[in-house]
């Protein structure tokens, strides 16, 4: 879903992605990945264009059957609702970009675009749904892991600056001083080595 790099990939690779990704209407190529768009529009299309939930929920709700007709929508679970929504919402936005950027194509041609797109990108929106999804929880988690730790430093901030807090730490600060300063007193003179005077050595006689 990415765009296309020039010795990323062998010709073959390349001329197959080509192909899944375009299509020729008399001698013009229109793109079918909106990725391959993406040195025509600016940073908020772009922005648009990646982050899932974009779109009004009725304008998804009203294309699901359009773009997957043989899905039983009652019947997904939770997780895959949302990515088939998604999909649904990068089909509605790819085919609003292929129509800004080539406004001549006629309503039968934008069926055509429309049916290659159905068959060839649907499992590549899929997975990058997925992928922007999965980025956006770990996002969302890292923030809200962010956010506890400043309330639970603001907590105990705002804790210690209430006059009820430091008066009652006042005292047990000033024991806190006092024991470790004879424990550090007793500690020194418990474990100081007792010195031994050397004997003294006679002379011998002569």
């Amino acid at each position: 879903m990415t765009p296309l790099v020039a010795g990323a990939q062998d010709p073959q690779q390349l001329q197959r992605r080509l192909q899944r990704d375009t299509i020729q209407f008399q001698g013009k190529t229109v793109y079918l990945n909106p990725f391959l768009y993406w040195r025509r529009f600016d940073a908020n299309t772009d922005r648009w264009l990646r982050e899932p939930g974009q779109l009004p929920e009725e304008q998804i709700l009203a294309n699901r059957r359009r773009f997957y007709p043989e899905l039983d929508w009652d019947n997904l679970d939770p997780e895959e609702l949302q990515i088939r929504d998604g999909s649904v919402e990068m089909f509605i936005k790819s085919l609003e970009l292929i129509t800004t950027f080539n406004p001549e194509l006629t309503p039968g041609q934008l069926l055509e675009v429309e049916r290659k797109m159905a068959v060839t990108k649907k499992k590549a929106f899929e997975r990058w749904v997925e992928r922007a999804l999965q980025r956006r929880e770990q996002r969302v988690s890292r923030d809200r892991r962010r956010f506890d730790r400043e309330r639970w430093l603001r907590g105990w901030l705002e804790w210690l600056a209430l006059p009820s807090t430091r008066s009652a730490l006042l005292p047990f600060t000033g024991l806190l001083v006092v024991a470790v300063a004879a424990g550090w007193w007793l500690g020194s003179h418990r474990f100081c080595p007792p010195t031994v005077a050397s004997p003294a050595v006679e002379a011998p006689a002569p």
